[in-house]
């Protein structure tokens, strides 16, 4: 069971990372399935690779200098995954008038205008509110940061539907929907990583992330009647910045 458990978690890390993972991880629809649950792990691994880089570089440099270079790390892990699903999903919201032809428009490999624009603002918002933070908490806001942003994409898993038919589309192994105690899983990653941060900054930080959440899966679940990938990758994004935005926020009294 141990080894199972832990294919699942190499196999998410193969399909969400550029990292290496061992030859022995088979690869099959099924096994991703499960994996899904590891979503959050992963963006713990991802956080604390861009934790470790922020903490060496702010060694050498200043915390702003530090913050790019941390960013670098995650998009570059990533292979910017998260970033091209918000961007075709902007695209696709912005420009079409329908299901099919958002559908059609977030398939497109160019990136329109929507898409550059929402990219730009996803990434400088992300060093904006990060360089804000006092420099001792941003390894902790990564590390909770991608962590809980990822687990706001599995919750799309969990109540939305897949809207895709074509098996080309690169979250298809994911279609099934996750059950309930598979979500409490993925939540648990989320509530270590909390747990470093002072309460009520985390609270705030949960709370914006929970609601622009909420209104992207509603906007989904309008448009296109459930999820794709990129709208997983979209959440993702969004999900992040408004977490640091909420650490950021000052609290009255």
């Amino acid at each position: 069971m141990l080894r199972r458990e832990l294919e699942y978690f190499f196999g998410a890390i193969r399909f969400f990372t550029r990292l290496p993972v061992p030859a022995w991880v088979g690869h099959s629809a099924e096994a991703l399935n499960h994996s899904a649950k590891y979503f959050p792990a992963v963006g713990l691994l991802v956080g604390g690779l861009g934790a470790l880089v922020y903490l060496a570089a702010l060694q050498l440099w200043p915390q702003p200098v530090a913050v790019l270079l941390s960013m670098a790390t995650t998009i570059y892990a990533t292979g910017a995954f998260h970033e091209d699903g918000l961007a075709d999903t902007v695209d696709g919201l912005g420009g079409g008038w329908d299901k099919l032809r958002i559908l059609e428009i977030m398939k497109d490999s160019r990136v329109g205008s929507y898409g550059v624009v929402a990219t730009v603002l996803a990434l400088l918002g992300k060093f904006t509110l990060l360089a804000a933070l006092d420099s001792a908490l941003v390894p902790f806001a990564l590390l909770a940061g991608h962590a809980l942003s990822r687990f706001c994409a599995v919750v799309l898993l969990a109540s939305l539907d897949y809207v895709r038919e074509d098996l080309q589309s690169k979250a298809k192994p994911l279609a099934t929907r996750l059950s309930g105690g598979a979500l409490l899983f993925a939540a648990l990653f989320v509530v270590g990583a909390l747990a470093l941060l002072p309460v009520a900054q985390a609270l705030a930080g949960c709370t914006l992330a929970a609601l622009v959440t909420l209104w992207l899966a509603a906007k989904f679940r309008r448009w296109l009647g459930g999820y794709t990938g990129d709208c997983l990758g979209a959440t993702q994004q969004v999900a992040e910045i408004a977490f640091y935005l909420g650490l950021l926020a000052q609290l009255p009294g």
